[in-house]
């Protein structure tokens, strides 16, 4: 009998175990609060993280040669290839802000992934389709020798239409599909909130291993001209991707929407203003908040009161007029919000310094898919006889994010967390982002040397040669192989800090600011680009960036590059040390000062 007691005890106890709910307030596809057994953590992770590869290597094999395109199919300039290449990237990166707000305020994350991805595959079918009907005529053209003839303005039109369909699918599901991926792992529990740190790294990484694809096997087709088979395995990459995350389904763990967060933004600002003269309590208690637990209107988790900003405290006082109607009816949300309102504003004020000041990173970012590969297509691109394709090269920078991950995660990080004697992470974000910033300035000083070098090789006299440097395009190795390095300390550490500093109604907002830096990165080099044109051909003179790469000054403008990067390092520091953290109700902020104002030690 004690024997029939003791099984019982043991079956009751794995029984209870195995319906464990998450600590997190995730839900299942039916609503019904996640059981910890049967959702999420790595099963639906990995799931997530191969749909990520495959979207990755869909969107490169445009993306990556796309300037390429540009000149040879459609017959641009240099300069203007380069112009039209950052303004679609940035574009695809505007495109995250649709994509976060719908996700955090009506649709939630996995039905906007789904949107987005299912636009992304017909816009991918669609370039597929123009370049075979349209552009690529007469037959054979689109490589290095054989330039396209001319389209008509319909032609041109449709293949526009075609690459920004691209680029909203991609756009509106990037930052959506990382925060995602996040929502699998319940931070709130000890084992998990581990994983879910590490899926960060794992995601940037698979994000990488996805584009190696394209940039060496894609990249190689395209170069030769053959650009209807590159987008066609785009276009079917992108719909094995879709099919796998559809199939996912039974196990994902979803936050609910919180609701338009632009009206609470506006709530809290337009209460402030309301009690522009009322003076503030010495007690941050005497500021209003709701009971319970429940905190509707930021999704989840309560946040605590933080100093800053304190014309915007007054929207939390609670004046005799409220007190008066408070009998009468509930608490107008126009007229009073709450602590955690309040100071969800003050999170995302806060956080827009950082932001900015990675905006120039990106800038020197987006070299990769323009000016990097134009410098490489003006070297020797033959080894053993055997042509390698300019944007193949990007390659090493894949390459350097993957060693630079195992180095940072498993030799850095626990290095300098032994070096502070904590048992918590070595680095933050903000440190980390602060070294992805040096690095850069080194990429582009490398960069600059390299083309110094370049020029010296080449044959200015030559009217018709645009590739006769006699300099090896694996002279490019350094900057990518920095370039990629600097991603590791500066995305990776993009990414976990907006998630880990965004509340809760507004996770796939913070993902989506790292999108938009890239965006914003992208336009400020559009227009960079058009600038030093416009002041380096005066008189006569070819430019920086002219047509003919033998004929410019490409290493000034790298070198310009590096100093603005600078600048934005020491403005960096000053915001990051400005910088507070969000404090969450219940959540204890570690010994290592997770989010502190410390960048660089």
């Amino acid at each position: 009998m004690a024997c029939l007691n003791i099984f019982q005890e043991d079956s009751a106890r794995a029984r209870n175990e195995q319906e464990e709910c998450t600590f997190d307030s995730t839900v299942d596809r039916h609503g019904r609060p996640a059981v910890r057994a049967r959702t999420g953590t790595w099963v639906t992770g990995i799931l997530i993280l191969v749909n990520q590869g495959l979207a990755t290597l869909a969107f490169f094999g445009v993306g990556v040669n796309l300037v390429l395109f540009l000149t040879r199919v459609l017959g641009q300039d240099n300069a203007d290839a380069a112009n039209n290449v950052s303004k679609w990237t940035g574009t695809v990166y505007i495109f995250s802000l649709l994509g976060a707000f719908l996700s955090d305020s009506y649709w939630g994350r996995y039905k906007t992934c789904a949107i987005f991805q299912v636009i992304f595959v017909i816009g991918l079918v669609l370039l597929s389709l123009s370049s075979y009907i349209f552009l690529l005529k007469p037959k054979g053209c689109g490589d290095k020798d054989f330039p396209c003839g001319s389209h008509s303005t319909f032609e041109i039109a449709f293949f526009y239409l075609s690459i920004y369909l691209v680029a909203l699918g991609n756009g509106g599901y990037q930052p959506n599909i990382a925060t995602f991926g996040a929502d699998q792992f319940d931070e709130d529990s000890p084992k998990e909130s581990h994983s879910k740190v590490a899926f960060f790294s794992y995601f940037y990484l698979a994000l990488n291993l996805g584009s190696l694809f394209s940039n060496t096997i894609l990249g190689y087709f395209e170069d030769e001209g053959k650009w209807v088979l590159g987008f066609w395995a785009s276009a079917g990459s992108a719909t094995l991707a879709l099919i796998l995350f559809l199939c996912g389904i039974p196990r994902y763990r979803h936050f609910k929407p919180s609701g338009n967060p632009l009206s609470r933004f506006c709530r809290v600002f337009f209460a402030a203003t309301r009690k522009w003269k009322v003076e503030i309590p010495t007690e941050e208690e005497e500021l209003y908040e709701v009971d319970g637990d429940d905190c509707p209107e930021n999704g989840r988790r309560k946040l605590l009161h933080t100093e800053g900003f304190k014309f915007l405290d007054k929207a939390a006082v609670v004046t005799e007029n409220d007190r008066e109607k408070e009998d009468k009816e509930s608490h107008s949300s126009w007229r009073i919000c709450t602590v955690t309102q309040v100071e969800e504003v003050k999170c995302i004020l806060r956080l827009l310094p950082i932001w900015l000041c990675t905006i120039l990173y990106s800038v020197v970012f987006t070299q990769m898919a323009s000016l990097f590969v134009e410098q490489g297509a003006a070297m020797n691109t033959t080894l053993f006889g055997f042509h390698i394709p300019p944007a193949s090269m990007s390659s090493f920078d894949i390459v350097s994010v993957a060693a630079f991950i195992f180095i940072y995660r498993r030799v850095l990080d626990p290095f300098v967390a032994r070096l502070r004697g904590t048992k918590a992470r070595g680095l933050t974000e903000l440190q980390r982002m602060g070294i992805g910033l040096i690095i850069a300035i080194m990429a582009m000083v490398a960069a600059g040397i390299v083309e110094c070098f370049r020029l010296k090789y080449a044959q200015k006299d030559c009217p018709h040669c645009k590739s006769s440097s006699s300099m090896s395009i694996f002279w490019q190795i350094p900057q990518y192989v920095l370039i990629g390095a600097s991603e590791v300390f500066m995305y990776v550490g993009q990414l976990e800090f907006f998630n880990d500093q965004a509340p809760d109604g507004l996770k796939s907002f913070g993902s989506a600011l790292c999108m938009t830096s890239i965006s914003l990165g992208n336009y400020v080099s559009s227009l960079l680009v058009t600038i030093v044109m416009k002041f380096s051909t005066r008189d006569r003179m070819p430019g920086w960036i002219p047509s003919n790469l033998n004929k410019g000054h490409l290493d000034r403008f790298y070198f310009l590059l590096a100093a603005l990067t600078m600048a934005d390092f020491g403005v960096y520091i000053i915001c990051a040390k400005w910088y507070k953290s969000i404090k969450f109700e219940g959540k204890y902020e570690d010994a290592n000062g997770k989010g502190s104002d410390e960048v660089i030690v």
